[in-house]
Formats: C-alpha cells, structure tokens, sequence
C-alpha cells in the first residue's frame, strides 16, 4: 500500500523525499490518507472529481454500492483508504491523470500487486488529441496550433529520444508527459492487465482494466524511434526484427485487443489500428519503417526475399501446414505477396504457397525473380504497404 501511495503522489524517486528516515517518510505519505464513511460518500467523492457520466461509466463496469469497503479511490491530492479492507480488495480507482504521474510502469505493477485475480483498475489521462482540442478551444486555431506543437515536441518527442529523455525529467521531474490513450493501455497490459473499455468524456479518456496475471519480464517495450519486434524464424526461433516506430509506444501488447475489437482487414492485417500515428501511416505508405531490417539482414537472420516475418498470435493463426512449411526458411524483407501483388487477408497466404513450391523446384532464381517483380510493384505503385 506504502507504495502504491509514494507513487501515485510522485513521492518516489524525489530526492528530497528520499532524504528523510523512513518514519518520516511514511508520514508523508499518509498525510494523503482519508476516509470513505458509508456507500455514498465514494459516489459523492466521484461526482466532485468529475460528472455523472464518468460516474454512469464506471457504475457500468463496478458496483459502487456493494463494493465500497473494498475500493480505493485517488484523487490528485487524496487517497480514500481508511478503513478499505486490504484482504479483500476488488478495486482501485486513480482520477490522478496518468500524465502527472513520474513512473507510470511502477505504479501499475504496484496497483497488480495490490489487486487480486480479475481484480479492476481505472484510471483517466489526457491524451495528446485531447490536449489539442483543449489549446484549440481556449486560445484559437492560430495560437492554439502554435501552443500544442511546442507542448507536443517538449512533452512528445523529446522525451522519446536517448539521452534527451534524462534531461527532460530533470527539468520536469516527469509530470507534464503528453501521452496517448494506446501507449497507456499498452503499458497495463505489460503491467499484467487487459482492457475492458475506454472511454472520452468531457475532454479525458477513462480506461477500465482488469487484472489477468503478473507484469510482463524479459520484455523490450517499444518506445525509441528504432524499434525491435519479436517474429517467429526459421526453425521457429523467436528473432527480434528491427523497424522504424511507427505505432505509439508499447502498442504491441495491445494487438490482442485490437483483433477482438476490429478483427483484421481484408489485407490481413489489424482493422481499424489506431496504434498507428499519422507520420508512421505516412512511412508506411513509402515503405521507409522497413529499412532497419538491413541490421537483420547482416546479422544472418533474414535474407532479400523470403516469407513474411510474422508475430507469434497471427502466426498461430495460419494453416497448420503451412506453419510447419514456413518456418523451414529465412523470413524476408520483401514478402511474396508484394511481388505477386496479392495483398489481401487470404491471398497472402495463397501467395506464400506459391513462393514455396517456386523455391523448391528453383532456389537459385526465385528469388532474383521476386525481388525485381516486389521493387516494380512498388515503385509503379500496384502495392502499397498498410
């Protein structure tokens, strides 16, 4: 609980908090404790921190009534904990906006340490959209434009790029992120939890999430510009593939969630993928986010041309023969489909079919015919990347 309270209210890691002994400490941190007195009173605690929606929402996901003994609720400047039944809690709720808080990843492993199985965490954020629409509406479309570019390069970008990202949190302290509601719901599911439900309500986004097992370890999250995907290779080893970023940081945990909101479009992949930022549609669509594969390349892990370097959850989905077929060979950097331009869900598969038998009964020339057919494709525009 001590911790879960430090790093909510950004204790943790203030160098002047940390001066203190610990039984200073822990009185600073329960100087942010109060009470809630009867089934009411955390209604009431909602409504001032927000509206009836929010409230309308969150009574759609939890019993307010019946649960309150057993909820912890967090505003920016309180924590209603007094008197909550720690054997037996069923949830916790944060109305500290997520951008506030300094270490993001250690407060939700230490709100999955507190919850148990099927346990529910909610907390709010204002995303970079949101906080775009907020300069637009209060200072115009001119200067409001001028505003959120200078807040999204200092709060966005800066803190994205080695070595810049320690100077940012020494003049910040890390409190003024610009994030996004995807990089959010990514970092809780690396923190052991899956999305029930998002929702934007008077200008914040409010996510429902629930406990389904312990963070993530052995894991390299996406967050830098250069990025390293794990792919099923040859002989099903799991390889990391390198690739420009073009979603929002840690939206490869969210790729589950996605598939069961959206399914896959008809060129098999995620439906409707808000993951992807409007610069990485734009590299995608030039085929610029594939150039780091070059590192895969010279490390002996990919070749030219080969079958497509796929994730474990779409790999499972393929034909089991086919599974077994593929992962004989190097996956590669320009995939069958785009030279035999048969992008669609089905016909991608169709096409690794037909780029095994031809490698088979050809290994010398199949793939010199590939390439050249893939490069023509592309630069005459007949395929586009998704």
């Amino acid at each position: 609980m001590e911790n879960y309270l430090q790093y909510v209210h950004n204790l943790k890691g203030d160098s002047r908090f940390e001066k203190f002994g610990q039984s200073i400490q822990s009185a600073i941190t329960f100087h942010y404790v109060r009470q809630i007195e009867d089934n009411t009173a955390l209604q009431k605690a909602l409504l001032n921190e927000s509206c009836s929606d929010v409230l309308n929402f969150i009574s759609e996901h939890l019993d307010l009534q019946k649960y309150y003994k057993s909820i912890i609720f967090t505003t920016d400047n309180s924590s209603y904990i007094e008197d909550v039944d720690f054997n037996n809690i069923r949830a916790i709720i944060n109305f500290r906006k997520v951008n506030h808080i300094k270490h993001m990843n250690s407060l939700f492993k230490a709100v999955n340490t507190m919850l148990p199985d099927a346990g529910i965490y909610i907390c709010r954020l204002e995303t970079y959209k949101e906080r775009k629409e907020f300069f637009y509406r209060k200072y115009g479309s001119f200067a409001g434009q001028i505003l959120w570019l200078v807040d999204f390069v200092f709060n966005r970008v800066i803190p994205r790029i080695p070595y810049l990202e320690r100077l940012y949190y020494f003049v910040t302290n890390g409190q003024f992120h610009t994030i996004s509601g995807s990089e959010v719901m990514g970092r809780l599911v690396y923190c052991g939890f899956n999305i029930v439900d998002l929702r934007s309500i008077n200008g914040l986004a409010y996510i429902v999430a629930i406990k389904t097992g312990h963070p993530l370890k052995h894991q390299h999250p996406s967050f830098y510009p250069i990025i390293r995907l794990s792919r099923v290779g040859k002989d099903g080893t799991m390889i990391g593939v390198y690739k420009f970023r073009t979603m929002h940081p840690y939206s490869e945990y969210l790729q589950d969630y996605i598939i069961r909101l959206n399914g896959y479009n008809n060129k098999g992949k995620p439906a409707d993928d808000y993951r992807i930022t409007r610069w990485g549609k734009w590299m995608r669509k030039l085929w610029i986010d594939e150039l780091p594969q070059i590192f895969n390349l010279l490390k002996g892990e990919m070749k030219l041309v080969g079958l497509r370097p796929l994730s474990q959850v779409r790999y499972n989905e393929f034909p089991e023969d086919l599974q077994r077929e593929r992962i004989k060979y190097k996956p590669g950097c320009f995939p069958p489909y785009v030279a035999l331009n048969m992008p669609d869900d089905k016909k991608n598969i169709e096409a690794e079919r037909i780029y095994i038998n031809d490698f088979r009964n050809h290994p010398f020339t199949t793939d010199i015919r590939y390439l050249f057919q893939a490069v023509y494709n592309i630069f005459t525009n007949k395929i586009r990347s998704s």
